[in-house]
């Protein structure tokens, strides 16, 4: 803006524009004013460094944010960063007198001869034992009929052996044959058990369907079906010398139910 000076007067005249925002005084005329171009770089700035304020404070809120109480948890630790527990020793506790697997194939009166077994041979184990005299039952019984003494001496002691060779003679001097089939054995159950020192002897009862059949010299049959079964009930013992070099147990001997 510019007005005009006056030694006698206090009128103001206004004088002719002069570009620029300086002051400037020509004659009686001075000039009071801002530049333009500078105050447009100044406000220029001005809304430069306020943007840059504004985003290093949304910055710096986005990086800090606020606590909500729903903030991430910490990660639980791995098993082998976490203190682990002082393990302290255990008293020795007094040693207890092995028992048998619980067992529906086993009869009460032969609870005590078990464990007496499994406290002198901690790896016997009676589920085995049975699936082992099942299939001694049947090898032994196929072997008589059959008249193999060979495979019996392998089944049975010498004892059983002798009474089933003096049979398997009487047999064969009469001309007869045996044509006998298992048809199953319906269960196998322990009836008793000892144990003398080292040598342990468990009965077994056996319950089995058997056709039996005899035939002569002609091989016509003389006795027994071979449509029908017979239910047989027998008890047989067996006997083993425990910690032994031999795993097997032997026939020592039979008898009917």
């Amino acid at each position: 803006m510019a007005v005009a000076r006056s030694s006698g007067s206090t009128g103001i005249q206004p004088c002719p524009p002069l570009s620029g925002g300086r002051v400037f005084i020509v004659g009686r005329c001075a000039y009071i004013g801002l530049d333009i171009e500078r105050l447009a770089a100044l406000l220029f700035y001005v809304v430069l460094l306020a943007m840059v304020a504004l985003f290093l404070a949304l910055r710096l809120y986005s990086v800090l944010g606020k606590r909500t109480g729903h903030e991430q948890q910490p990660l639980p630790r791995s098993a082998d960063d976490r203190a682990r527990p002082v393990v302290l020793p255990r008293a020795a506790e007094p040693a207890q007198s092995p028992a048998p697997v619980a067992n529906r194939n086993i009869d009460p009166r032969a609870e005590q001869g078990l464990r007496a077994i499994i406290a002198g041979e901690p790896g016997f184990d009676v589920n085995q034992f049975l699936g082992g005299a099942q299939s001694a039952y049947r090898m032994t019984l196929e072997a008589f009929w059959k008249g193999d003494e060979q495979a019996l001496a392998e089944l049975v002691d010498t004892d059983v052996l002798g009474a089933f060779a003096e049979a398997i003679a009487q047999r064969q001097e009469a001309g007869e044959t045996l044509d006998n089939r298992l048809i199953r054995v319906d269960s196998a159950k322990i009836v008793d058990s000892q144990l003398a020192g080292r040598d342990a002897r468990i009965t077994v009862r056996f319950d089995a369907d058997i056709v039996a059949v005899t035939r002569d010299a002609e091989g016509q049959v003389i006795a027994g079906s071979l449509s029908d079964a017979v239910e047989t009930h027998d008890i047989w013992t067996f006997a083993r010398t425990l910690k032994s070099g031999d795993p097997n147990w032997k026939l020592v001997d039979t008898d009917e139910a």
